[in-house]
């Protein structure tokens, strides 16, 4: 792997926090290792990466098509998922619908349609405007130039069409929509030469991965130029692209992916149980969740886990009325530090979590604690025997709390294996309920949440969270979970190496997500490709 250029640091005082935009040499005896990559795969768009696509090439406030191909996640992620799905006969149809549907909105809009076809056309077949219109919406449509071969097929679709229907506008309707279409549009094709991504595949790479679309014109010309395989070109245009409001999209995106934030569009819950559930609960615990990652990582540079230890959030008036404190804001989000008497902080006692891993009508310590094992320290819990029963047994005067009820779990030597590393977890965030609202008792009983992980004790969630924030594995998994985001497959035994590589680098600097995200993009791991098969 080479060196990355972002770690050529400086530090300005001895004391001083490094900053990656300053570049001396420091040496920090950090071994190089080497990569050995699997085949590369195409990758579909995401519906949010398709929708992304489409705004910024035709423009907002177009009707975007609510049903298209479903996203799966493998491993975790929806981004590796999305190179072990294609498309379905009816997805054809789904996409189709939606290219035609967009685009003619686009042409019936005098001032959409002039910002698309800077030329006046001369008859119904104008060669030469059609060909420069179709030539640069192919171009940002599928990241790269088109081949002449391309090129003229498209334009043969919109003369053929512009002379059946004689009209010019119908002609480029049936052209933009072909490429709309196109695998080459709908899947991410980056393959390599056999040893690395090529510029325009880079191009690609690097704007799914920092803004969750399609390259804009300076990153293709970058790419054209032949910048993108220079490690100097390279790092100006990750530097240009962080400092572009879309990296917080980009940053949206990861974190939604990795934490399963978009299971909260169909967050259910019982409103007989749960006073306060409301259909907007979802998109607010979301939104909570992904203000206090922007804030930590775009506006602080900060130390990834002070996300999981900081007692500053962003409220709702409804998340307030979850959280039993005063709304910061009339209207919308407001920014609120809560005291420790609230019980919570970090997004371990956001909405997002507690919710979403539990039940409709309870709380849930195997999900809760799955989620810590699995989601932030990358340790895998297999499935139960399908012959094993799963159920709680119901609250009871001997056993009113979940503590009780799951002791089962822990006993039973088919279960023990397995509920030993989530449920004692779980249980240190029981004192807040399968909506996040914080309780002491349960069925008249005191809740017990103490606990400890890997061997380091806490009394509740507030404890738990600084063993969580200081757990050896956070840091790494975060990598391991970039790096398969990324490249989307994953992790391989060929690149554990540069997991090793790239955490060692995000420990030294702080646990700083761009810094990390920065090392990537600069390895060998982000920037080679193993061979076709």
């Amino acid at each position: 792997m080479r060196r990355s250029l972002a770690l050529i640091l400086t530090m300005a005082v001895a004391c001083e926090k490094p900053t990656p935009m300053d570049v001396v040499d420091v040496d920090l005896d950090r071994v190089v290792p080497d990569v050995v990559l699997p085949s590369p795969t195409l990758r579909r768009l995401t519906r949010d990466q398709y929708t992304n696509a489409v705004v910024d090439l035709l423009g907002e406030g177009l009707v975007l098509p609510s049903s298209l191909e479903p996203d799966e996640a493998t491993d975790g992620l929806q981004a590796i998922g999305s190179a072990l799905t294609t498309i379905s006969p009816r997805g054809v149809e789904q996409y189709e619908a939606a290219a035609f549907g967009l685009v003619g909105q686009v042409l019936d809009d005098a001032a959409r349609r002039e910002e698309l076809v800077p030329c006046t056309p001369e008859g119904l077949t104008d060669a030469v405007c059609t060909e420069t219109v179709v030539a640069a919406f192919g171009r940002r449509a599928w990241r790269r130039p088109l081949e002449e071969e391309e090129l003229d097929t498209l334009l043969d679709i919109a003369s053929q069409a512009a002379t059946v229907l004689e009209d010019f506008d119908s002609g480029l309707h049936y052209a933009l929509a072909a490429v709309l279409q196109s695998p080459h549009f709908l899947f991410r094709v980056e393959l390599g030469d056999g040893e690395q991504f090529t510029d325009f595949e880079m191009a690609t790479r690097l704007s799914f991965l920092l803004w969750n679309s399609i390259p804009d014109d300076e990153l293709l010309d970058a790419a054209e130029a032949g910048e993108l395989l220079d490690d100097a070109g390279l790092m100006f245009q990750v530097e240009r692209m962080m400092s572009d409001p879309r990296f917080e999209e980009g940053i949206r995106a990861f974190f939604t992916d990795t934490w399963g934030l978009y299971e909260l569009d169909e967050l259910t819950k019982d409103p007989t149980v749960f006073t306060h559930m409301s259909p907007e609960v979802g998109h607010s615990a979301q939104e909570e969740t992904l203000l206090n990652v922007v804030h930590n990582v775009l506006e602080d540079d900060g130390d990834y886990r002070d996300l999981f230890t900081s007692t500053r959030t962003f409220l709702d008036r409804k998340l307030a009325s979850i959280y039993s404190v005063r709304a910061p804001s009339r209207e919308g989000f407001g920014e609120a530090v809560l005291d420790a008497s609230a019980g919570r902080r970090g997004v371990l006692g956001h909405v997002s979590f507690l919710a979403l891993q539990s039940h409709p009508v309870n709380s849930s310590a195997t999900l809760r604690g799955r989620f810590v094992r699995e989601v932030l320290l990358c340790q895998y819990i297999p499935p139960p025997p399908s012959d094993v029963d799963t159920s709680i047994p119901e609250p009871s005067a001997s056993a009113p709390t979940l503590r009780e009820r799951v002791a089962v779990h822990l006993e039973d030597p088919y279960c023990s294996s397995c509920h030993s590393m989530m449920d004692p977890i779980g249980l240190g965030f029981e004192q807040f309920d399968g909506l996040g609202h914080f309780r002491t008792m349960e069925e008249g009983a005191v809740i017990d949440a103490s606990g400890e992980l890997d061997g380091s004790g806490f009394v509740d969630a507030w404890g738990l969270v600084d063993r969580i924030a200081s757990h050896e594995r956070l840091g790494p998994c975060l990598v391991r979970t970039a790096l398969g985001y990324a490249s989307g497959h994953s992790v391989t035994e060929g690149e554990e190496a540069a997991v090793d590589y790239l955490a060692e680098g995000f420990t030294f600097m702080d646990h700083r997500i761009q810094f990390l995200l920065t090392d990537m993009i600069m390895s060998d791991a982000f920037r080679m490709a193993g061979e076709v098969e």
